[in-house]
Parts: structure tokens; C-alpha cells; sequence
């Protein structure tokens, strides 16, 4: 690979994640725009999944994390680099403006209704790239299975068995159920 192709690689990945992380703020929620942009181009829909899984059973954030799986699998540690440039400009920035209007707009009664409104946006979107990954499985003896995984792994995070833990349960039991 020559060093010009690299320095593409970078730009790409710099760009997407900073793309990503300023149309999205937060990291659930930008897992699907992140599927989008990464699966087909940077990687495969099974790399972007275990990608996501990885990054959930890690302590910190998803979001960071993430974007260190898919710049690594793109362009090793400077691909890293990257990633977490593209993905640490946008949220700073508007953590600086958000605490500056929030400053200013602290006690308003708005607030409590426009954060309240953000809640049923996000579990949608986790819903739309569930979806999207379910779909896309044509193997039915492969859907039922993960299926399965999906009602046991519901059942247990409506017990509230902290998610880290499911889904550490989730793959052990897919090394058992997708042999």
C-alpha cells in the first residue's frame, strides 16, 4: 500500500467518524448511522457486529471504542488515530456549547420536556439497525437461533442483569448454538 492510499484511508475514516459523531450524539444512537457508513465500505456486516458486541462488554465508552475496532480493522493504529480524531472533535465541541446554554437556560421547564422527547427517538433507532440485522440473516436455522439469543438476552436486561453481562452470556451461548 503506497503512502498516498494510506493517507486516503486516514481521510476516510477520519471523515466518517466525524460525520457520524456530528450527526449523532450519542453512542447508542449512532451505531446505526455507523452501520451505514462502515458496513460495505470498511467492513463486513459480521465484523461490524462483533465490532458493536466487542465494544458493549468493554468497561468505557461505546462510542470511542467503536471507532478504535473499525480504525484498527481498517488501517492498523494509525487508522486509530484517525477514528478517534474524527470521533472526539464533535462531541467536544458541542459538550462546550451544551454547557454554555445549559448555563444560560438552567430551570427552564421546556428542558424537561425537550430531553424527555430525545428518549423514544433513540430506542427507535436501536430498534431500525435491530431490525436491519435480522433482516439481512437469509439462513433460517441461523434466524431462529438468534433469535432465541435475542428473546433470552431480552429477558434478562427486563431483570436487569447489566448489559455487559448478557451479552457475555449472548456469545458464549452463540459459540454453543452456531457451531
Amino acid at each position: 500500500m503506497t503512502r498516498k492510499s494510506k493517507i486516503v484511508i486516514w481521510g476516510k475514516l477520519f471523515w466518517m467518524f466525524l460525520k457520524v459523531n456530528i450527526l449523532s450524539t450519542s453512542g447508542p444512537a449512532s451505531i446505526g448511522l455507523l452501520y451505514k457508513e462502515a458496513v460495505g465500505s470498511i467492513m463486513t456486516e459480521s465484523e461490524f457486529i462483533e465490532a458493536v458486541g466487542f465494544s458493549n462488554v468493554l468497561p468505557g465508552s461505546e462510542a470511542l471504542k467503536l471507532a478504535m475496532f473499525v480504525g484498527f480493522a481498517a488501517a492498523g493504529v494509525p487508522g486509530i488515530m484517525a477514528a478517534l480524531l474524527g470521533s472526539i472533535i464533535p462531541p467536544t465541541i458541542i459538550m462546550l456549547a451544551a454547557a454554555a446554554l445549559l448555563h444560560r437556560f438552567k430551570g427552564a421547564a421546556w428542558m424537561d420536556g425537550f430531553v424527555s422527547g430525545l428518549a423514544p427517538a433513540v430506542a427507535m433507532l436501536m430498534m431500525v439497525v435491530a431490525w436491519q440485522i435480522f433482516r439481512n440473516d437469509k439462513a433460517a436455522p441461523v434466524k431462529k437461533r438468534a433469535i432465541l439469543i435475542a428473546a433470552l438476552s431480552a429477558i434478562a436486561l427486563f431483570a436487569e442483569i447489566p448489559s455487559p453481562i448478557v451479552l457475555l452470556g449472548a456469545g458464549v451461548l452463540g459459540v454453543f448454538l452456531f457451531r
